[in-house]
C-alpha cells in the first residue's frame, strides 16, 4: 500500500460528511489524487447492506447480525475500493471505518471487543488507517443537528446513554493511540473545524509526498 489512508468518525451531527469534502478539496488544490469514500457503503452491494443497517423495521436486529453485516460491508469495501485506491498512491478520505464498530457496537451495543478485533483482522489482515480524525461534540448538540435534518435513521433513534458509550468509546481509543488519532472540537463552527483542517494540512501533505 503507499496511498495515504485516512479515516473521519465522530458521532451524529458532527459533520463528517461536510468536513470531508472540505479536505478532499484542499487536497486536490496541492494537485494530490483523493478517493471519497463513507461506511456502512462505498459499492453498490455495500450500500445495500448499509439500507438493511440503517433503516428501521419492525423485526429487531440482533447486535451481532449487526456486526457481521457491518465487516461484510467493509471486506467489499475494501476489495472494490479502498484498497485499489490505496494501491495507486491515491489518499482515501473515508466517512467512517472500524473505529465506528468498536464505538457504536462495541460501547454501543456492548459486545466484546475482543470479538470485533476478531473480524478486524479477519477481514483487514493488517491494514489499518494512517490518520483517524475524530469530529468529537456533546451528545445534545449531536443529537440535535441529526434531528434537524429530518427523519431520523435506526441508529439515530437511539437514546443518549448509547451516544454517550458511543463518544467515550472514541475518545478512550484516541487517547490509547495518540499518533494515530487526530481530535477536532466538531461543536465551534464550521469557519473554526475547518480552521484547524487547514492547520493540519501541511503534515497531510508531507506524509503524501515523503
Amino acid at each position: 500500500m503507499s496511498g495515504l489512508f485516512i479515516t473521519l468518525e465522530g458521532p451524529e451531527g458532527a459533520g463528517k460528511s461536510t468536513n470531508r469534502d472540505y479536505l478532499a478539496t484542499r487536497l486536490r488544490e496541492q494537485g494530490i489524487d483523493v478517493l471519497l469514500t463513507r461506511e456502512p457503503g462505498g459499492t453498490p452491494l455495500a450500500e445495500r447492506v448499509r439500507e438493511l443497517l440503517l433503516a428501521p423495521s419492525e423485526e429487531p436486529m440482533a447486535a451481532d447480525t449487526e456486526l457481521l453485516l457491518v465487516f461484510a460491508a467493509r471486506a467489499q469495501h475494501l476489495a472494490q475500493v479502498i484498497c485499489p485506491a490505496l494501491a495507486r498512491g491515491a489518499v482515501v478520505l473515508c466517512d467512517r471505518f472500524t473505529d465506528a464498530t468498536y464505538a457504536y457496537q462495541g460501547g454501543g451495543r456492548g459486545l466484546s471487543e475482543v470479538r470485533i478485533e476478531v473480524l478486524e483482522n479477519f477481514v483487514q489482515d493488517t491494514l489499518r488507517p494512517d490518520l483517524t480524525l475524530v469530529f468529537d461534540l456533546p451528545v445534545e448538540v449531536g443529537l440535535a443537528r441529526a434531528a434537524a435534518r429530518g427523519r431520523l435513521d435506526r441508529f439515530e433513534q437511539e437514546g443518549q446513554s448509547f451516544f454517550e458509550a458511543v463518544r467515550q468509546t472514541y475518545l478512550r481509543r484516541a487517547a490509547l493511540q495518540p499518533q494515530r488519532y487526530y481530535i477536532l472540537d466538531a461543536a465551534q463552527s464550521l469557519a473554526g473545524v475547518q480552521q484547524a483542517l487547514d492547520n493540519l494540512l501541511p503534515q497531510l501533505l508531507e506524509r503524501v509526498r515523503g
